[in-house]
C-alpha cells in the first residue's frame, strides 16, 4: 500500500446538511457524540496501511483544518501524513473547484510528484468500514484502469442511485443515473459475478456506485488533462471512459450510508444506539475509527434515567430522563429535563460555575440544556444555550421550516438548532 495515495473529497457547500454546515465544512460535522465525518475515511485508510492522504476542501475549512492538524500526526520517522488542500485561485486555475474531478485536476501538479501506482479517490461524508487493501487487490488482479466500489441494491432503493451494468468478467459496460420503470429493469445484473451468493443476488440485482474509485496513475492524468471541460468523476469522467478503458466493479457488501442530508445524518446517528447489534459499530478493535484525543473527565450522572443512548466524555447529567439519543462531549443537562430521539452535539468548552451563576442572576441562558426542558426528534448543534422550561417538540408537526432569526430549521420534521444558538426560558418550538 506504499504505492497508493489517498485523496478524500471534502464535498461542496453541504447545502443539504445546512445548518450543520453553516460554520463548518461538511467533513467536519460531528458524528456519534465524539467523532467527525472525516474521521471515517481517514481511519479506513490508516487501517488499510495507506498513510499518504490528502483532503480537498473549499468551504468553511477552518474547523476541518484544526481537527486534522490536532488529530492525525504521524511520527517524524514515518512517511505518512494527512493534509488539507484548499481551493486556491492561480493564473492557471482562476476558478474554485467545479466538481469532484476538477478538484483533483487542479492539484495534479502536486499528486504527480509522488512515486505511486494508484490513486484512491474517497468521499468525506459516508459512514462505513472498509479494507481498501481488498479493493486495490481486486483492481490489480483484473488489470483495471479504473475500479469503482459498488454496493448491491434491491429494486426499492435502486432508483435513488446511479446504477451500472457489468459483463461476465465484472467490467462496467453501461451507466444510468437514477433510472425508473423499464429503464430500471434494464440495469439488472447478475451480482453473483462479483461474489454475492445466488440467494442474495436474486434479492439485489442492481449495483450502485459508492463514489469511491481507484485510478491507475497514468490513466488519471490522461483523463483529467484530456477532458478539461468534464468536472465530475461519477457523471462524466468515468462513464465516458468505459468504452476505451478497463473499468471494473468491486462489490462491497457491508454497511454503507451516504449521510449527506439532515434526515440520513439523523437516522444514521440514532441507529448507532440499536441493540443488540447496530448496523455500524464503533466497537471494532481491529479497525477502530480514530479521532482527536481529549483529556476530558468521565461523564457524571446524578440520578438520571437513561436508555438506548450513547454518551460522550465529560458530560454532566442531573436527574433527567434520556431515551434513544446521542449526547456529545461536555453535554450538560439540568434537573427534570426529558431528551428523546435526539442528537445533542455537546460543547467545545466548559462554562465556569461562577459565570453560570452570574448568568442566572442576570436572566441570561447558560451553556447546555436547562431544567424542566423537553427535546424530541431534534439535532442540537454545539455550544447551544437552551433555557429552562423550553419545549423543542415540533408542536405543529411542521415538515419544513427556516427560522434562522430564531436559530433553528426544520428538515423532514427534524428540528435542527444552530451552533451557538441561545433559546430563552419558556420557548416552545
Amino acid at each position: 500500500m506504499k504505492r497508493v495515495l489517498g485523496i478524500i473529497l471534502g464535498g461542496g457547500a453541504g447545502s443539504r446538511l445546512y445548518p450543520l454546515t453553516k460554520l463548518r465544512a461538511k467533513p467536519a460535522v460531528p458524528l456519534a457524540g465524539k467523532y467527525r465525518l472525516i474521521d471515517v475515511p481517514v481511519s479506513n485508510c490508516i487501517n488499510s496501511d495507506i498513510y499518504k492522504i490528502y483532503v480537498l476542501t473549499q468551504f468553511n475549512s477552518a474547523s476541518l483544518n484544526r481537527h486534522i492538524s490536532r488529530t492525525f500526526n504521524f511520527s517524524g520517522f514515518h512517511e505518512g501524513f494527512v493534509e488539507i488542500l484548499a481551493a486556491q485561485l492561480t493564473s492557471e486555475n482562476p476558478n474554485w473547484f467545479q466538481g469532484t474531478a476538477d478538484a483533483v485536476r487542479q492539484y495534479l501538479w502536486l499528486f504527480e510528484e509522488f512515486d505511486v501506482d494508484e490513486y484512491l479517490i474517497l468521499s468525506g461524508d459516508h459512514l462505513y468500514r472498509m479494507d481498501y487493501r481488498e479493493f486495490i487487490q481486486r483492481h490489480r488482479e483484473t488489470n483495471a484502469d479504473i475500479t469503482i466500489s459498488v454496493v448491491p441494491m434491491d429494486e426499492r432503493r435502486a432508483s435513488d442511485f446511479g446504477l451500472m451494468k457489468i459483463d461476465d468478467a465484472g467490467r462496467v459496460v453501461d451507466f444510468s443515473e437514477k433510472p425508473k420503470g423499464d429503464a430500471l429493469k434494464q440495469m439488472q445484473v447478475d451480482t453473483s459475478v462479483l461474489g454475492l451468493s445466488p440467494e442474495d443476488a436474486k434479492k439485489k440485482p442492481y449495483i450502485a456506485s459508492m463514489g469511491i474509485y481507484v485510478f491507475n496513475r497514468d490513466v488519471m492524468f490522461e483523463l483529467l488533462r484530456g477532458a478539461p471541460a468534464q468536472t465530475d468523476f461519477g457523471k462524466e469522467i468515468i462513464p465516458n471512459s468505459a468504452e476505451n478503458y478497463n473499468v471494473q466493479a468491486y462489490l462491497f457488501n457491508g454497511y454503507w450510508e451516504d449521510i449527506g442530508t439532515i434526515e440520513s445524518f439523523y437516522d444514521a446517528n440514532l441507529a448507532l444506539t440499536q441493540q443488540p447489534q447496530p448496523p455500524f459499530s464503533f466497537y471494532h478493535e481491529d479497525a477502530p475509527i480514530y479521532t482527536r484525543g481529549r483529556s476530558l473527565p468521565p461523564s457524571k450522572i446524578q440520578d438520571a434515567t437513561i436508555s438506548r443512548t450513547m454518551i460522550g466524555e465529560g458530560c454532566i447529567l442531573k436527574e433527567c430522563t434520556i431515551n434513544h439519543s446521542i449526547l456529545g462531549i461536555r453535554t450538560r443537562i439540568e434537573t427534570g429535563s426529558l431528551i428523546e430521539d435526539t442528537m445533542i452535539m455537546g460543547s467545545d468548552y466548559y462554562q465556569p460555575m461562577v459565570e453560570r451563576q452570574t448568568f442566572a442572576q442576570e436572566g441570561k441562558v447558560p451553556l447546555g440544556i436547562g431544567a424542566n426542558t423537553t427535546i424530541r426528534r431534534a439535532i442540537v448543534d454545539k455550544n447551544a444555550c437552551i433555557g429552562n422550561n423550553v419545549q423543542i417538540i415540533n408542536k405543529d408537526r411542521v415538515e419544513e421550516a427556516e427560522r434562522e432569526d430564531l436559530g433553528f430549521y426544520i428538515r423532514n420534521g427534524i428540528i435542527v438548532v444552530f451552533k451557538n444558538t441561545v433559546i430563552p426560558d419558556g420557548t416552545v418550538i
